[in-house]
């Protein structure tokens, strides 16, 4: 097409310039017979006219030029084959600019793409300098979109295993690094090579898996350990009495302390069914109203039979007269019976446990559990909903507590929109309280 427009372009030329010489060269004869020397006058016509064709041609194609440098600016308007040449200039012009505007909108939404995704990304020349990078690589590195481009990017990020991975070559699996900057406490990068010698390094927050991880193996740890201690003991009693002989007295008493171990295996696998049940079910519904004042007589009648008169107990639950609860009453229960349960195990005989409903102006309430017992260090505060998280686990076992179960209420609290609150102080008691939401709170005279 190209060759074929050339082609014709240069034939007409050529045409022209045949015309031109001929009528230049019959214009000159024509003078030449009136003044004596027509063959000469004859050149001398043909010449002048192709010249005078060839520079109009040479400054219509500076002007064509000239505008071909500034091609934002109008076209020449130039007759014949040179505006041809200009209109098909222009249009050129226009499906190139087209093209280029709709490529870079493309890159825009490509670029923007890659900004809403959570992972990072950077952009390696071959000599590892940054050429781009979105903003949330500029946050797990460490560096600034703007300012620290161009810059090599081992004299701004120094974490060891990146800088080692980067240098070494080798990235057929990403590495982890550990970085110790607010929430970000691990993270890993993959690197992929394209083109000549660019790199993309792709950057990922990895610490709630890494939390995740490192809680999934304390749990089965611990879990390990909770049950192979009870394990132990009624193996080494089962064959104490298959292989000594015992007294009546001695028997019983083996039978006994297996009877605890039993029961303890089997408050923590009901523990541990509790936990997984609550986790796995789907948020409780605001539909079931069940009466607050007979949940919390239940727990009150518990709480009497577990302190059997070991501690001073007082109940204020005036304001949960006529008021019912929404959600599911065994989670209730749990949460409230753990919260009290636990205050009467870890009080010394003598001590005191209040426990109390709040109703709140804005129409939920809290539940509010007392004691004087023998307080947390603040240290262990934001570890106390862990699983198995014991202050101090000889004496939680002494107190046959399962190490699960201000995590089982920090679950049902959370399920049903409150909170769980802890306050204390090393000897001076603790206080735990659960906020309910007003909608889970109302009157019974409304069901």
């Amino acid at each position: 097409m190209i060759v074929e427009s050339n082609s014709s372009w240069l034939l007409s030329r050529v045409g022209a310039r045949l015309l031109s010489a001929l009528a230049g060269g019959l214009a000159g004869w024509g003078l030449g017979e009136w003044l004596g020397y027509p063959t000469t006058l004859a050149f001398a016509g043909a010449g002048v006219a192709v010249l005078t064709l060839s520079v109009a041609d040479t400054l219509k194609g500076n002007e064509l030029l000239d505008w071909l440098r500034n091609p934002d600016a109008d076209p020449p308007e130039l007759p014949g084959l040179w505006g041809e040449v200009a209109h098909r200039i222009r249009r050129l012009v226009i499906q190139r600019n087209q093209a280029v505007t709709h490529e870079r909108a493309r890159l825009d939404q490509f670029l923007s793409a890659i900004e809403v995704s959570p992972n990072g990304v950077m952009l390696l020349d071959e000599t590892d300098h940054i050429v781009w990078l979105s903003s949330v690589a500029a946050d797990h590195f460490g560096l600034n979109a703007r300012t620290d481009l161009q810059q090599r990017v081992t004299n701004l990020v120094r974490y060891p295993s990146f800088v080692q991975y980067l240098a070494a070559g080798d990235y057929r699996e990403p590495v982890k690094c550990v970085v110790a900057r607010g929430a970000l406490t691990h993270m890993q990068v993959h690197v992929r090579v394209y083109g000549e010698g660019m790199k993309l390094v792709v950057s990922q927050d990895i610490s709630e898996r890494e939390r995740a991880d490192t809680m999934r193996r304390d749990f089965v740890a611990n879990v390990s350990h909770e049950i192979r201690t009870p394990l132990t003991v009624l193996s080494g009693f089962i064959e104490t009495m298959a292989t000594l002989s015992l007294t009546e007295v001695e028997r019983k008493r083996v039978i006994e302390l297996m009877t605890q171990q039993a029961a303890r295996m089997q408050t923590l696998v009901a523990d541990l069914l509790t936990l997984a049940q609550i986790e796995g079910s789907p948020r409780p519904a605001s539909d079931r109203w069940m009466s607050l004042e007979a949940m919390l007589r239940r727990i009150e009648s518990d709480g009497l039979a577990l302190s059997a008169g070991r501690h001073r107990l007082a109940f204020h639950i005036t304001d949960a007269v006529g008021l019912s609860l929404s959600g599911v009453e065994t989670e209730w229960l749990s949460a409230m019976g753990n919260l009290v349960s636990n205050a009467i195990r870890y009080t010394p005989e003598g001590g005191a446990v209040e426990v109390s409903w709040v109703s709140r102006a804005d129409g939920g309430g809290e539940f509010r559990v007392k004691d004087t017992g023998i307080g947390i260090a603040p240290e262990h505060l934001p570890r106390l909903t862990e699983r198995f998280y014991r202050v101090d686990g000889s004496r939680s076992r002494d107190t046959g507590g399962t190490g699960l179960g201000l995590s089982i209420v920090k679950h049902v609290i959370q399920r049903h929109g409150g909170e769980l609150k802890v306050t204390s102080e090393p000897g001076k008691g603790s206080v735990f309280s659960l906020t309910v939401p007003p909608t889970r709170v109302r009157s019974a005279e409304a069901d």
